[in-house]
């Protein structure tokens, strides 16, 4: 299949597995799912062994590094009648699961609204065609689906971005929905009621950081089962994501650049300290308030590459690594800055002394924080 997007949607990205997946799928699944929960949970935690389609065998990658019994109580809480909401720090892939949960499921990532101060009731349920609306009145023709409307319609899962950061009475108006599946439309008169196909459901997110904005009320939380989404924690977990993401990245952006395992671990061990406070060698770090998560370091990795690959470098510099990472770190105050020179002064020289390699280039490169 042809992909020509930016960043394609994940049910282009990965249509390969979702086919073959679908091909060989056998087991029991809620009606109107793509996919059984046994299939849903193969495509994003991974399979040990491929699977034939079309001929040849197709390799289904782990795709979610984190909590496996977290992703297999998200699919049960979806083959269910209660809404699903990951809450968590920014970074923690909480969007790139919903994506997944929602193609593998629903066949389609895109059906979503997006949360923020200026979310409207319309641009969650539906909103009309005024040339329509004033030629043959209040009739369903004239009605503009928006996404609550599309996966009640349709069967398929509504996915609610950044739910916090839309006021509180724009959420509460999914009260009904999610109680009674039932989407009353007061300007159909007679034909007013749209009740929700079988698949329906919502996926909603939160960040922690966002919690008091506009905090959900408790009749609305009482609809979702809530799972929270942790940082990883292993370092050799986050630098097999950074390894993974960024190759993705690369070959869609036609980076021909090997990715250097060494340069992910050095990134991964840096964001990891800095994101728990103290080192290996139990140094005690100051924690930036700059989010540290998995989703900034791939970032500052995929830069530092993408600079080398395009200014022909040979390889990645650290020079440019520690100014990315600057920039990364450095973005919300500028008391961030004294931190990570001091992780540099500390940690860094450490390792830089210690073990040299990388390391010291990487200390070598401190003169860019600024």
């Amino acid at each position: 299949m042809e992909q020509n997007y930016i960043k394609p949607p994940v049910e282009v990205r990965y249509w390969e597995e979702l086919a073959a997946l679908a091909a060989n799928d056998t087991a029991r699944k809620p009606d109107n799912w793509k996919l059984s929960p046994k299939a849903v949970r193969t495509f994003i935690l991974g399979s040990a062994k491929p699977l034939t389609f079309g001929g040849k065998k197709i390799e289904i990658r782990k795709k979610f590094f984190g909590n496996d019994a977290l992703v297999e109580r998200c699919i049960i809480t979806l083959a269910g009648s209660r809404g699903l909401m990951l809450v968590g720090e920014p970074g923690t892939a909480k969007t790139m699961l919903s994506e997944l949960l929602a193609a593998a499921i629903s066949g389609v990532s895109t059906n979503t609204v997006q949360g923020t101060a200026g979310t409207t009731e319309d641009m969650i349920k539906y909103s009309w065609n005024y040339a329509l609306l004033l030629a043959k009145g209040p009739v369903r023709e004239a009605l503009v689906p928006s996404p609550l409307y599309v996966g009640m319609s349709k069967g398929i899962i509504t996915r609610f971005e950044e739910i916090t950061r839309t006021p509180a009475e724009i959420q509460d108006s999914l009260i009904s929905v999610m109680s009674d599946k039932v989407l009353n439309i007061p300007e159909l008169e007679e034909d007013g009621l749209l009740f929700a196909k079988a698949g329906f459901n919502i996926i909603g997110t939160a960040n922690i950081r966002d919690k008091g904005v506009n905090e959900m009320s408790s009749a609305l939380k009482r609809r979702f089962n809530f799972e929270t989404v942790e940082p990883v924690k292993d370092i050799r977990l986050e630098k097999q994501i950074i390894l993974n993401e960024v190759g993705e990245s690369a070959v869609a952006d036609k980076i021909e650049m090997p990715i250097d395992a060494d340069v992910a671990e050095l990134l991964a061990m840096t964001y990891h300290e800095l994101r728990e406070g103290v080192s290996d060698m139990g140094v005690k770090i100051e924690r930036p308030s700059a989010v540290m998560s998995t989703a900034e370091a791939v970032s500052v990795y995929y830069q530092t590459l993408a600079n080398a690959w395009y200014y022909e470098q040979d390889k990645m510099s650290m020079a440019d690594l520690a100014q990315n990472l600057n920039n990364a770190v450095c973005k919300d105050t500028k008391d961030d800055l004294d931190k990570l020179k001091s992780y540099f002064s500390t940690v860094v020289k450490q390792r830089a002394e210690k073990v040299g390699g990388l390391w010291k280039e990487f200390y070598t490169a401190r003169k860019y924080l600024k």
